[in-house]
């Protein structure tokens, strides 16, 4: 299984002030070291350095995101996430600009998507999102 961490993840699992407890954060630490491939994508990264201050912490996020396959999103996948924000939209589910390209990146990779963020479990009755726990 090909996992994409969303940052809710990652955040969670990065913190110093706190021990994680989520379920999501475990199964991230039994893929890093299991045979589970972990990949992410810029806005992942960005989002995460967005969130850390400090040079310090920056760069060791830079460092441990360096061995991860990076996902870059193409023409088609714009087009595909504006059509999964608008279905979604229209059933009554809001979901973000850059969620649905992360949806949408999930999809066209075939990667299941570990997140604790709700709404992207309201987008997968509408769209063909995988999400941890898989089901499937």
């Amino acid at each position: 299984m090909t996992l994409l961490v969303d940052t809710s993840v990652w955040s969670l699992a990065l913190r110093r002030d706190t021990q994680a407890t989520e379920p999501q954060v475990h199964q991230l630490k039994d893929a890093l070291f299991g045979s589970q491939t972990i990949v992410t994508t810029g806005l992942i990264l960005q989002e995460l350095l967005q969130g850390f201050s400090g040079p310090k912490a920056q760069a060791q996020i830079v460092e441990r995101f360096a061995a991860l396959p990076l996902l870059q999103p193409d023409r088609d996948d714009h087009i595909d996430a504006a059509a999964l924000r608008n279905t979604c939209r229209r059933a009554g589910v809001q979901i973000g600009t850059i969620d649905a390209l992360l949806a949408q990146l999930c999809i066209r990779y075939e990667a299941t998507l570990l997140t604790t963020d709700k709404d992207f479990t309201h987008a997968a009755k509408h769209w063909p999102l995988r999400i941890w726990p898989s089901t499937a």
